[in-house]
């Protein structure tokens, strides 16, 4: 495969974490990478070796003073990630030596890249596509083992390939259309009509609501699960986080109030990451910031995709118990019945019964929360499917397109007006790819990634 890249002038950054460690990576790519990098080199002529070889050598300064002993990689265009000249310089791990390296590279004619420059290179060079950019950062950043097999196959194009695919039978309508409109005459083209566009429109919405459906799994363990535990003051929310944590994350007192703002942290349970929120407990109160406090406990349940009530068992259910129940029951809820060691006052039926103080319950309670995702045969899913959140939105917005072809069919519009919407659809399948976005927006996605990366 050749490449032909469109930057003239050549980057680098640290592409290992800051700070002190066995060793530093520094990144440097472009046309003049190697012959730059080989004028601080002292041992082996870079310009001269074979590609994808790794050679010993100390980087010196202006004065010809050794600055480190390092191991040079030297990648060949376009065998390498950017499709662009790679050197990439391993010296030892400190904070000083890693800074005074990359200092001397940039008194060359290279300049220090911006966040995600290298994968936007990559990008823009032909040698990924946008869904295999975002993924490469989606395994940086993978909270769990799920969560990086759906990362790895957007990385090995695997995702890619569903949009590729609806777009290909997109493409064979609208050019078909076309032919009809240009080329009336040609008799080897299938004769399109609205009744032929019909069902082939109806099949790709099918195929699209499908993908939908089975991305809402993958986008959840993906991004992790909105979770917000709701009660009154004083039920063992706080006492609930840090069990499920298993640290002292949140305060915990039998100070009714004692949470006046939201306390959230992660937890993996099962191999699907959720946002535990721990809220402030909702109830009518005078004091003003705990009175903030509950508004925004208010909001985290309209946010959550999952809600844990906590109620005492201990005690009967109040009005504000009541109002609880009320302004929950729209959403995907578990019922919890806490402080089991004590006696009952209160039965609810499907509740889970839980002792934060005993730790009993509790993995009944994460059982629940698997169940209630519909995530528990995760070791059996099929995760080829879209977890991004920007990707599901264009999708959604191909959906809303196709939707309008079938009512202008049903308004027995003309077909070079049923191309409008079929072109706009395949449009923005193509932006989930990166196949028609502009240069702006190009640069605001990859600003959000690594330096180095």
């Amino acid at each position: 495969m050749t490449i032909t890249t469109i930057f003239d002038d050549t980057i680098a950054a640290i592409a290992t974490p800051f700070g002190t460690g066995g060793i530093s990576v520094i990144r440097v790519s472009g046309k003049d990478s190697i012959n730059l990098v080989n004028q601080i080199f002292k041992g082996s002529d870079l310009t001269k070796v074979k590609s994808h070889t790794i050679h010993y050598g100390h980087i010196i300064d202006k004065d010809n003073n050794i600055l480190d002993e390092v191991m040079v990689s030297v990648l060949k265009a376009p065998r390498t990630f950017t499709a662009e000249d790679t050197i990439e310089i391993s010296t030892h791990g400190g904070i000083l030596v890693t800074q005074r390296v990359l200092e001397e590279i940039l008194s060359l004619k290279i300049r220090l890249a911006n966040p995600g420059e290298f994968s936007e290179r990559a990008y823009l060079n032909g040698r990924i596509d946008l869904v295999e950019a975002e993924s490469i950062m989606d395994v940086i950043y993978a909270k769990n083992e799920q969560a990086l097999k759906i990362a790895n196959l957007g990385v090995k194009k695997e995702t890619s390939k569903l949009i590729y695919d609806l777009r290909d039978k997109l493409l064979e309508i609208i050019a078909n259309i076309e032919v009809n409109i240009d080329y009336p005459e040609y008799d080897q083209v299938d004769m399109i009509t609205n009744e032929v566009i019909k069902p082939k429109t109806k099949a790709l919405i099918n195929e699209i609501e499908y993908l939908l459906n089975k991305s809402y799994q993958t986008r959840i363990i993906r991004e992790g699960v909105k979770t917000a535990i709701i009660g009154k003051p004083n039920v063992g929310k706080s006492s609930l986080l840090n069990t499920l944590l298993d640290e002292d994350r949140a305060i915990v007192t039998d100070i009714a109030g004692t949470t006046r703002d939201i306390v959230d942290a992660y937890v993996n349970l099962g191999g699907v990451t959720l946002q535990l929120i721990d809220t402030a407990g909702i109830r009518d109160t005078m004091d003003v910031v705990e009175k903030i406090g509950v508004e925004r406990s208010k909001k985290a349940i309209n946010e959550a995709e999952l809600v844990l009530l906590m109620f005492d068992q201990s005690e009967k259910l109040t009005k504000e118990d009541l109002e609880l129940m009320e302004l929950t029951k729209d959403k995907n809820r578990i019922i919890i019945l806490n402080k089991s060691d004590l006696k009952a006052a209160v039965e609810i039926d499907d509740a889970i019964i839980i002792s934060t103080i005993n730790k009993t319950g509790i993995k009944e309670l994460e059982t629940e929360i698997i169940k209630k995702l519909s995530l528990d045969n995760l070791t059996e899913q099929d995760y080829n499917y879209l977890s991004n959140a920007r990707h599901i939105q264009k999708v959604k917005e191909a959906k809303e397109a196709l939707e309008n072809v079938l009512i202008a069919i049903n308004d027995e519009m003309p077909i070079d007006i049923l191309a409008i919407d079929l072109t706009n659809a395949w449009n923005l399948l193509g932006e989930i790819v990166g196949s028609n976005y502009d240069n702006e927006l190009i640069d605001q996605l990859f600003s959000k990634f690594c330096l180095g990366k």
